[in-house]
């Protein structure tokens, strides 16, 4: 049997986690950055549009402008979280293909 060091194991293993960690950090930011979008972007445009679009711009009723700004925030939510898909999905089959070629 042989008998490995820990700078020969680190050399030999290196470039994997190196590969691994960057593909974990690109992972992470990528999903922080749809989180944040998902929290701000429809609670801004919400009360956004219910003050300056229905109520200000539209003249409508504080009522109508609950109504018509949460409709707005569903829509903003169905397109943050199809973009988060498509992102994901374009990363994860980037990362398979850079997996296939080595």
């Amino acid at each position: 049997m042989e008998r490995y060091d820990k700078a020969t194991l680190n050399a030999a293993f290196a470039p994997e986690f190196r590969q691994n960690e960057g593909s974990l950090t690109s992972t992470l930011r990528t999903l922080l950055f749809f989180t944040a979008l998902m929290i701000t972007l429809p609670v801004g445009l919400y009360f956004s549009s219910k003050a300056y679009i229905f109520e200000g711009t539209l003249g409508m009723s504080n009522r109508d402008s609950y109504f018509y700004a949460a409709i707005v925030a569903v829509v903003t939510v169905h397109v943050v979280l199809a973009m988060f898909v498509y992102v994901a999905w374009s990363e994860g089959t980037r990362q398979w293909r850079e997996g296939k070629q080595d």
